[in-house]
């Protein structure tokens, strides 16, 4: 049974009519909630997302960390949440973010990870953690079971079918992690701004699942976070696909039960 309360901020009960079979009904149903976050560094507004309430922090840190705006979680004095939609980040004294690394900032709504950036070369950041040292051997009865594992936690998207989500599995396919957002890019920055607040980056023994598609800015996401290997249930991009080999991530797409399409990588058993 899903528990509603806990999912509270996530979804939101609405009436709607519904059609089957010809015939009207009146329901209840539940939506996924967006809602504007503005990020803002010593008061200053940085970036304004649209995302689903919750794990605010984490979207944060995530965010900025992704963003090549800060390097790990010691620079990070304190974060506190001004009100419901804005979350102010107070860095340690002597640590500025330069005006040149503010540029890459933007306003983004929940289905653009890179809208607004200011110049061409601002859309990829440099990880210190790619390429990968060693590459994660992968076997296909396990990689078969991620999505299963995956929609068994996926409560407020059982509710709403709404949500986009992205999770942690260890090389040997034991679930570690997930995070849920309407915006795919919010719900993976959530996952790495966990990882980073609890100091486990980088994420060099991991696998990312992505519900959806993958993008340019997951593949350029996970590989700041050090994630050598990303599948996808859906179909990657032409750019996350040049991004991930340059990278040296295994990529892997259209995961099914029965088989998958590999883009990038031979780390496979």
């Amino acid at each position: 049974m899903i528990d509603s309360n806990k999912h509270k901020s996530q979804t939101s009960e609405i009436g709607i009519i519904r059609n089957k079979a010809g015939i009207n009904a009146p329901v209840v149903d539940y939506v996924a909630v967006e809602a504007p976050l503005q990020i803002e560094i010593n008061d200053k507004s940085v970036s304004i997302t649209m995302r689903t309430p919750g794990d605010d922090n984490a979207l944060s840190l995530g965010f900025l960390f992704t963003e090549g705006l800060i390097v790990d979680y010691n620079a990070i004095a304190a974060v506190h949440q001004k009100d419901e939609n804005t979350i102010n980040i107070i860095p340690e004294d002597g640590f500025e973010i330069s005006p040149k690394s503010m540029e890459r900032n933007f306003y983004s709504t929940s289905s653009c990870g890179v809208c607004g950036k200011t110049s061409v070369d601002a859309i990829t950041a440099k990880s210190k953690y790619m390429p990968v040292k060693k590459p994660i051997k992968l076997a296909d009865k396990m990689l078969f079971t991620l999505h299963e594992k995956l929609l068994a936690v996926q409560s407020a998207f059982e509710m709403t079918g709404g949500l986009h989500a992205c999770a942690l599995f260890s090389r040997e396919g034991r679930y570690v992690f997930h995070s849920e957002d309407v915006g795919r890019h919010n719900a993976l920055d959530k996952l790495i701004g966990h990882s980073l607040m609890a100091g486990r980056l980088p994420l060099s023994e991991h696998i990312l699942l992505l519900s959806g598609r993958a993008s340019f800015e997951l593949v350029q996401k996970a590989a700041m976070a050090g994630i050598p290997v990303i599948v996808a249930v859906g179909a990657p991009s032409s750019l996350a696909i040049d991004l991930a080999k340059e990278n040296q991530q295994t990529l892997i797409g259209f995961l099914k039960k029965t088989g998958y399409n590999i883009y990038s990588g031979e780390a496979l058993s």
